[in-house]
Formats: C-alpha cells, sequence, structure tokens
C-alpha cells in the first residue's frame, strides 16, 4: 500500500469566509457545521488566515474587558460617559480580519500523513489547509488522520 498523501485524506468540500465577513457570520458558519475553526480566503482565492472559536471568544473575555474599561476611564477622565456611547463600546463590531490570525501552517497536497501529523504536533494544531498556488483545495484534520489510519488498519487485516 502506497503512503497516504493529504490528496488522499483531505477534506476538499472546506467552509470559508472572507476577512470582511462579520464574527456573527463566523459563530453561525461554526455552529451549522460544527466545526471549530474556518479558513479565511482573500478575493484572488488565497488564504489569509484561520479564524477559530478561540479567536471568537477573545473579545468577550475578562482580560479584554479589563483593558477596555482601563481604557474608558482614561478616555472619560474622571466624568461619566453616555449610556448610549457605552452601549456602543460594548457591542462586538470585530471583522473576520480583526481577530484572524495570519500566520498559517500549511502543507502541499503531496504532504504524506507523518509530515502533517508532526506540524499538527509541533504547532499544537487541530487542522493544516492543503494549499496549491497559495489556494486552498482541502483540509486535513487530526480526526482526517485517525479515520485513515484507522480504515488502512482495517485494509490490512482484511488483506490475506
Amino acid at each position: 500500500m502506497p503512503p497516504l498523501d493529504a490528496a488522499t485524506v483531505m477534506t476538499r468540500s472546506v467552509a470559508t469566509v472572507s476577512p470582511d465577513d462579520t464574527i456573527g457570520r463566523v459563530a453561525q458558519l461554526l455552529t451549522e457545521r460544527s466545526i471549530s475553526a474556518v479558513p479565511v480566503v482573500g478575493p484572488e482565492g488565497l488564504l489569509v488566515g484561520m479564524i477559530s472559536e478561540g479567536d471568537l471568544m477573545r473579545p468577550f473575555g475578562q482580560e479584554h474587558a479589563m483593558r477596555r474599561e482601563w481604557w474608558l476611564n482614561l478616555v472619560a477622565e474622571g466624568t461619566a460617559l453616555a449610556d448610549d456611547f457605552l452601549d456602543y463600546l460594548r457591542l462586538d463590531r470585530h471583522s473576520v480580519r480583526d481577530l484572524m490570525n495570519p500566520n498559517v501552517i500549511t502543507a502541499s497536497e503531496s504532504a504524506t500523513l507523518p509530515q502533517i501529523a508532526d506540524l499538527l504536533s509541533k504547532h499544537r494544531i487541530k487542522r493544516v489547509p492543503i494549499l496549491r498556488d497559495g489556494k486552498l483545495v482541502g483540509i486535513v484534520s487530526r480526526a482526517d488522520i485517525i479515520r485513515a489510519l484507522a480504515q488502512a488498519d482495517a485494509a490490512a487485516i482484511q488483506s490475506p
């Protein structure tokens, strides 16, 4: 049996978002597809980043809220700010571009499963976008690798 590569095991129908999409659109897509991250693709079809559930949660965390409160106190200089202005600032108005990770670990279609597994382990990531000429053609997740290993093992058991 020839070594398995990214082209053999990758998911080809990959959900994507654009850098200008809203965070609400990303949250809806992640929920509908039961996935935890999505590639960000620019107008030319080039991969420009990834955005995950963790990225979406960052603006709502306690650390971010404390920094925002410090900043508001500095701006207000001891005076009360209008409630409408405070409500506006509390709403998340980020776009994908604001929260995505632009430093994405990628692989080519010819990358072997051990090479991809090494990337996942070394960089502590859960998925690797697969590129051809800078354009997204698929994605390999940890689940894809486990599935391929299980299928290869089952095939080995069945053959004499």
